[in-house]
């Protein structure tokens, strides 16, 4: 059982032992928001986040590369209960990791995290309406017991990159890059950069290369829409009103805007495809042609849109220091890539910034009375829980919003979840698709990355009708997660409360 303590907020602590009410896979933004919502709606619950790594952050903890920074503006990837209280809409890494250990220690949440562990075997036992979690911590396996899982893990692999298959890769001589696994202290000044890919991680490293590089390349077989931002945002409501209500009043107005800027996109892909041109035409060198190298073959936001603060990236390619090529390569020798049109760009240093490898429940094997769950073959229920998996919740942020703000639906509707099963007497909820229902399969994440579309399905996946259909829309997520009907297709399995019996 777990050892009850009290943090200096009042809430009832957990960071020592083995078993809890629920405990929470993942130290990253979801883990924190959900251990966040947790103890501010259940505090008689106890808790603990298991995280693998031996820092908090998730992501802004293991990627190092130049100029790391935030794909989304932090107004809306910040937490709704500590606002980020910066100008910048856009952040780095390095202050993205301190906001959010700074967010941990202020409302006692760091005082639940067990560091290093990382969960191996996930087991629901029907019989004792537990979860049993096979965690490895030093070299030694812990086993931990919980009512009820949140896997806050993301949808990536953390321990292995998505390869990037380049005919004639043996022959270069030069070093191989992942960006997920930067080498400390690497030195590219005065080197040939080839930067292959061209999406969010791209558009960052060009111009950070750049600023040291002989010549950063980006090589890129199809291009990507990318949007030009000031990366400064002071509304003018703080300055007549206190800060804690313009921030909130800021972060709405973000939401909605970006909300509205995504569906007048996918509205009227025509207009939006001209106004994207137009814009970045005026950003371009003279060198530099808009078509082949700007003129995405998709639609905006059928991919995701990359966010170019202050126009950086279009900085660097009118200095002279970058360039972008757009075509396929044929082949590599020990310091060039040769290409299929018949160009060819030197390289000293090649990075491959083609994508992550998908993952589910960040590894673990995940089982139900000792049968392992096949996750693509399942539905995802509401966006939160997987088709017959009991008690536990997978956190899967947005693709064309804050991935906070699907984190903060989830972690909403699970305590309203556990709030219900308490009332109700019951002991475990499984989503289960009833019977002679018939479902069409649509794809989880609505976007046409290639890492997506290509990869080998590791995720569960959406259906063509309620309640197993995908998420996109924060404020109808935020709308069910209060007031939604939570029992279509909702299985309540009656027995002794989630809460478990306070340790004597």
């Amino acid at each position: 059982m777990a050892v009850e303590k009290t943090t200096p907020n009042g809430h009832a602590a957990a960071s020592v032992g083995t078993s809890f009410d629920v405990i929470i896979i993942g130290a990253g933004v979801s883990g924190i928001n959900a251990a966040y919502r947790l103890q501010s709606e259940l505090p008689n619950y106890s808790y603990a986040l298991l995280e693998a790594r031996d820092n908090i952050g998730g992501t802004w903890d293991l990627f190092k590369y130049p100029g790391i920074r935030s794909d989304s503006d932090l107004f809306t990837f910040g937490f709704s209960f500590n606002p980020w209280d910066q100008n910048k809409p856009i952040a780095e890494g390095g202050s993205i990791a301190k906001y959010l250990k700074d967010t941990a220690t202020k409302y006692g949440i760091d005082e639940h995290i067990q560091y290093g562990r990382r969960l191996k075997t996930a087991n629901w036992l029907t019989e004792s309406r537990t979860w049993s979690l096979d965690v490895e911590h030093e070299g030694a396996n812990i086993s931990y017991t919980a009512r009820f899982v949140i896997f806050s893990t993301g949808y990536y692999n953390y321990h292995q990159p998505l390869e990037a298959k380049i005919p004639g890769i043996e022959n270069f001589k030069g070093q191989v890059i992942h960006p997920q696994f930067w080498p400390e202290g690497l030195d590219y000044s005065g080197k040939k950069v080839v930067i292959i890919g061209s999406g969010a991680t791209a558009i960052t490293l060009l111009p950070n290369i750049a600023e040291k590089a002989e010549r950063v390349t980006m090589l890129q077989r199809s291009p990507t829409y990318i949007l030009s931002v000031p990366n400064i945002s002071k509304s003018w409501l703080a300055y007549i009103l206190p800060t804690v209500i313009s921030r909130k009043l800021q972060r709405i107005s973000w939401i909605i805007t970006t909300r509205l800027f995504y569906l007048f996109c996918q509205g009227f892909p025509r207009l939006s495809r001209w106004i994207f041109r137009q814009r970045i035409r005026r950003e371009l060198p003279k060198h530099i042609p808009l078509d082949p190298h700007f003129q995405p073959r998709y639609n905006p936001w059928d991919q995701r849109v990359c966010i170019c603060p202050d126009g950086d990236f279009f900085k660097s390619l009118r200095s002279g220091r970058a360039d972008v090529k757009t075509d396929t390569i044929k082949t590599m020798t020990k310091n060039r890539i040769e290409l299929n049109s018949g160009d060819s760009v030197d390289a000293d240093i090649i990075v491959t910034a083609t994508g992550l490898q998908l993952l589910f429940a960040g590894g673990a094997k995940v089982s139900v009375d000792g049968k392992e769950i096949d996750a693509p073959s399942k539905y995802l229920w509401n966006g939160v829980m997987v088709q017959d998996i009991p008690n536990a919740s997978f956190v899967i942020g947005y693709t064309n919003a804050s991935w906070t703000l699907g984190a903060d639906a989830t972690a909403l509707f699970i305590c309203r979840l556990l709030k219900l099963m308490e009332s109700k007497g019951a002991s475990a909820v499984v989503p289960k698709v009833q019977p002679g229902e018939k479902l069409e399969d649509r794809p989880l994440l609505n976007l046409k990355s290639t890492y997506l579309t290509s990869a080998p399905q590791k995720l569960p996946k959406a259906a063509d009708k309620a309640p197993w259909l995908a998420r996109d829309n924060y404020i109808s997520d935020l709308m069910f997660a209060k007031y939604g009907k939570i029992d279509n297709s909702l299985e309540f399995l009656s027995g002794s409360s989630v809460k478990l019996q306070k340790a004597l």
